[in-house]
This record gives structure tokens, sequence and C-alpha cells, in this order.
């Protein structure tokens, strides 16, 4: 059988057309997401109805037949499987009891107790892996340990990763035991989705971007190393794409580093940018403007057309630079594939 489109472009092959999926495909842009997470009745209860989560996944397959789906979930259930409050206010995101002292830390769940909160989710890719399309890659997620500790920290999504800031430099100590915790439970919640069925997966570091010099090595590349080394340890043929989002010029080497076969690329750097700097080193993915599924117009088709140009040297995954809007249209992201695909 021939190897699935992404699989190979992960392994290095410069496909003459990329192919192609998008950040939050399963999601509120969708008609059909909305009235699956009605029928869910809030957010965390889509999550972990497996059955739901599983349709809503399927959701973007069947309309657009991207190349890839990737696991619904959200990086925060797995604080709240180490034992942390999380609820999610309608309108305002998510929210957590936080974690700023050490004997908050010390509540903490061990590393091997978070899989019976978490097993709903391992479900829900066993009833992908069966029902996805044999084409369609099937591509788990974690958040990455410094993004997921900026919310456990704040106890909510904040502008500048401030407390998480903070906390680094009143008690490092305790900072790094968070982390520690984090890389090492990302461990294992990958590897059971990858049991589970995951063909590839992705470390979500959203907020890469706010480290700066000896901290980005620190508590977002080195986190991404050990998790990558361990996993390869256990699943060598796993791919594994590592997002460091607006890591600007540390986004250079990051793959090499880290051991990460593909790095994702948001669009504060340009596609030029990124071949001549990131390519280099192996497979891509990005970097669309994720406002162009708004916007939509002849600006969607080309600068598609220039990603697609710009990245086509070398082994390419097309994706927004970040995740698709709630505002986003659909007939956008119709245009946005037949565009990558040549129709």
């Amino acid at each position: 059988m021939e190897t699935k489109k992404i699989l190979r472009a992960l392994a290095g092959e410069t496909l003459q057309t990329p192919p192609i999926w998008m950040m939050r495909q399963a999601g509120r842009y969708l008609p059909e997401y909305r009235a699956t997470r009605a029928e869910a009745g809030d957010f965390l209860s889509l999550c972990y109805n497996s059955d739901l989560a599983a349709e809503v996944t399927l959701q973007p397959i069947r309309r657009y037949g991207f190349d890839a789906a990737i696991l619904f979930a959200d990086i925060l259930l797995l604080p709240q499987a180490l034992g942390a409050d999380l609820w999610f206010e309608t309108g305002e995101g998510p929210r957590l009891s936080t974690i700023t002292r050490e004997e908050e830390f010390t509540t903490l769940k061990g590393i091997d107790d978070i899989h019976d909160t978490l097993a709903p989710i391992y479900e829900t890719v066993r009833i992908l892996s069966r029902e996805l399309p044999k084409e369609t890659t099937l591509i788990g997620f974690a958040g990455a340990p410094w993004t997921v500790a900026t919310y456990m920290i704040a106890g909510r999504g904040t502008p500048d990763q401030g407390p998480a800031h903070a906390l680094k430099a009143e008690n490092r100590a305790l900072f790094e035991k968070i982390i520690d915790r984090l890389t090492r439970s990302t461990v294992e919640y990958l590897a059971q989705q990858i049991e589970a069925g995951a063909e590839v997966v992705k470390l979500f570091d959203s907020w890469a971007g706010s480290l700066e010099g000896q901290d980005f090595h620190d508590f977002a590349l080195t986190p991404a190393k050990q998790i990558i080394a361990a996993l390869k340890a256990r699943y060598p043929d796993v791919p594994i794409i590592a997002f460091p989002r607006e890591a600007g010029n540390n986004y250079i080497g990051f793959a090499k580093a880290t051991g990460a076969d593909c790095v994702a690329v948001d669009n504060s750097v340009s596609p030029e940018w990124v071949a001549e700097h990131v390519q280099i080193h192996g497979c891509v993915q990005g970097n669309l403007k994720s406002s162009h599924m708004v916007s939509g117009g002849q600006a969607l088709i080309d600068e598609t057309r220039h990603v697609v140009a710009a990245l086509s040297k070398g082994p390419h995954i097309f994706n927004l630079g970040h995740g698709i809007t709630p505002d986003a249209d659909p007939e956008n992201v119709q245009i946005m594939i037949d565009t990558v695909r040549g129709s």
C-alpha cells in the first residue's frame, strides 16, 4: 500500500503537491461541530465523550478530505488528569486551580495516575484509527510543558504569560518541578495515544515565543528534546512534529536540537525565510495566515500559492500559521485546499 502523503513528507520526501491539514480544523467555524457540541452540552463533556469527540474529528475529513485528522481534545486535559480543577467560562476560555506554591504542587497526582482520567481520550483515538479513511493520517497531540505550565500557574490564559515568568524568577526550583512533572507526564500521555493508534504526534508550544535566551533553551527546547527522545526510544518509527510558536530565530536548528521530524512555523516569519533557515534541516509545516480563512478572495488564493511555491524545494506539509478562528468561512477552507491541490 502506498505510504500516506503526510508520512512521506515527514520522512523527508519533497512532494509535487504538499499534503494539507489545518490546526483546529474540527471547530466552531463548522456548523456540524456546533451541533455536536450542543449535543454534548459543553466543551469538556465533548472532549470526554469518545463517540462525539471522534465525530467532530471526522467532520472536516468528510467535508474537505484533509490528508490528516488531528485528535479532538484540549491541551489542558493533562493538568486536569494531574489533579488541577478545570472548567471553561463561556466566551472567556479555560480556568484552572493554580499551582504557585510548593504545597499546591504536592497535591498533584503522580505520572502513573493520569490514565484513568484520560482513558476516554485514548478511546477516541481507537475509534478514529478504525473509522478514518485509509489514506488519512491520524495525529495525536499534547501541549508542551512551558505552555501548559503558563495556564497552571496563572489559572487562565494571559497575554504575556506574566505569572509563569514571575514564578520562574521568584521560585525557580518550584517552576522546574512543574516543568519536569509535565515533561514526564506528556511522554506517557503521548505514548498512550500512540498505543491507541496515533500515527504522528504533535507538541504544541503555543507560548514559546515569550521565552528568551537561556529560558528558551531550558524550558522550550530541552523539554521538547526530552519528550521526543523518550518517545523515539519506544516508538522509533512514529514521526513527531514540534511547534514552538513565534520562536523567530529559535526556529533555526530546533529540529536538529530536539530530534523532531518536522517543525511547524507560524506566520510571523515568511515562507522564504523558513525555506532558507528551517527547511534545509528537514520537513516544515505551515504557514498561511489564518485571517485569510475569514477574508477570502484573491488574496487567499495568491498567498496560498505563495506559501506552496516558496516551500516547494523541500519537504512541506501545508497548514495555517495558527489555528483557524471561529469566524472563518468554511467556503474559504475549500478554496485554500483547491488552490494547494491545483484545481
